[in-house]
């Protein structure tokens, strides 16, 4: 068979070109995991709210965590983590967000380079643990996963704290009698608003608000109204911090709004994908046989754990039924299932019980699993009115479940025909990477090339995933 390139451009012409370029380090999600981090070698851009240019100085930036004058019991929950000096972000970002007064922080960092962190620390450095049921910090994301997953890191990071109390505002979580009764609140913007409205959480006292995600979050297609109304209802001198891997021009400039006065960090847009992953994608015949590829695949899927992407639940829940009809076994996780049956998807997923997991972009921002070594495109993330338009972001946070914490991982992309080869060639452009083609006609190479990257189990400053050739 023909590969998809020649069929829909001339023969000589190639693909667009290949691999990635950053290392996976250190976001203190999964505990232990961090040990045998691997120092990130980007730059890291520092603007400030007031034009100053000395971020040389000592006051910008940090060697150690003790440097920044923290209290004993957060530094304690670092080196109970293993984290003992601070990522190239942390360095920059930590003592700029926890100086006085507060200022805001818009900070552009890939994930898996410590901006977790970097927020969780702000936050624990701002709240006053003699009044444990006062919210005093508000940390917003997009889906309750994530909420409940960032809820787990300021436990872990601040496990030291006497009277630490961390609530998540998601659905069904909050009692109705008794409202929000913790210093540090952790929730989606909906829920959040309707407990503000419904005056059962306080946020007379709130003195910093963290959007992670926030390119998605502020999004006026997307979650964007929402925050807005969160924000305006909060106190006027609260300090804001935005994180996210991305930050498209138009949400940038929004973000500049909602974050007035900010200082801004950020990497170059060339340094936004990860070294550790190989990047790949799959010349599938046609849109019938993705689904027998899909299953060709599956014994590789559960060398480590994968995640399957697709567009919609109802194809999530089409492949999970005709995948389990094979024998395979698999779970599908998305927006359509009741808040509790979505934790304990996920949980089964973190503790390995559940290897392939179906899922919609509702997992594609932010959710760390250290063991997840393979991620498919199974449909290409399509944006706008008719998915007319790829949706670079998407794919970026989408691969990014892959590659944790110094570890390499494969990501597979599915194309079939014009539409779907022509987004995964922009968005290959759109970020200067190559693409490992992988072809259904010599499925012992196939095998070949992506074994040989999931066994290559720890990453390296100097592994290049596409030296296996195309």
């Amino acid at each position: 068979m023909a590969d998809l390139a020649s069929r829909i451009t001339k023969p000589d012409e190639t693909p667009a070109a290949a691999a990635a370029t950053e290392n996976a380090v250190d976001d203190p999600t999964e505990g232990s995991n961090s040990k045998g981090i691997i120092e990130s070698s980007y730059d890291v851009e520092v603007k400030l709210a007031d034009l100053q240019n000395d971020t040389d100085s000592p006051l910008y930036s940090v060697n150690s965590f003790e440097e920044l004058g923290l209290p004993k019991a957060i530094n304690e929950g670092l080196l109970a983590m293993n984290f003992k000096k601070p990522s190239k972000i942390q360095e920059k970002a930590l003592p700029l967000m926890i100086s006085n007064p507060p200022t805001n922080m818009i900070a552009q960092s890939q994930s898996g380079t410590g901006k977790t962190a970097a927020f969780v620390l702000t936050v624990l450095a701002r709240v006053d643990f003699s009044q444990p049921q006062q919210p005093q910090a508000l940390l917003l994301a997009p889906s309750r996963e994530l909420a409940r997953q960032i809820q787990g890191v300021i436990m872990t990071v601040g496990q030291f704290c006497e009277n630490l109390i961390v609530e998540a505002a998601i659905p069904g979580s909050i009692s109705r009698e008794l409202g929000v009764r913790a210093s540090v609140v952790v929730g989606t913007p909906g829920t959040v608003m309707d407990l503000i409205r419904r005056r059962q959480f306080d946020v007379s006292q709130l003195k910093v608000l963290v959007i992670d995600e926030a390119d998605n979050m502020l999004d006026q297609q997307g979650l964007g109204e929402q925050c807005v109304r969160v924000k305006g209802m909060l106190p006027k001198t609260i300090q804001i911090l935005l994180f996210s891997a991305t930050f498209p021009e138009k949400v940038h400039n929004f973000a500049r709004k909602f974050a007035p006065n900010a200082n801004e960090i950020k990497l170059r847009q060339q340094e936004l994908t990860v070294k550790g992953i190989s990047q790949m994608y799959m010349d599938c015949p046609d849109e019938i046989q993705k689904y027998e590829i899909l299953c060709k695949l599956y014994g590789l899927m559960t060398v480590g754990s994968s995640v399957i992407f697709v567009r919609t639940r109802e194809s999530a829940n089409e492949i999970q039924r005709r995948m389990e009809a094979d024998g395979h076994k698999v779970s599908a996780l998305h927006g359509a299932f009741e808040g509790q049956n979505r934790d304990a998807l996920l949980d089964d997923f973190r503790a390995g019980r559940s290897k392939v997991l179906i899922t919609t972009n509702v997992l594609a921002r932010g959710i760390d699993v250290s063991s997840v070594s393979m991620v498919i495109n199974y449909d290409i993330p399509m944006k706008g009115p008719g998915d007319r338009e790829p949706d670079h972001e998407t794919y970026l946070h989408r691969i990014g479940r892959t590659g944790r914490f110094g570890r390499v991982g494969v990501s597979i992309s599915f194309v079939y025909d014009k539409k779907s080869f022509d987004a995964l060639s922009q968005i290959a452009n759109f970020y200067g990477i190559d693409l490992i083609q992988l072809s259904p006609d010599d499925w012992d190479a196939t095998e070949k090339k992506v074994q040989d990257v999931i066994k290559s189990s720890r990453a390296k400053p100097d592994y290049a995933p596409n030296a296996l050739g195309n």
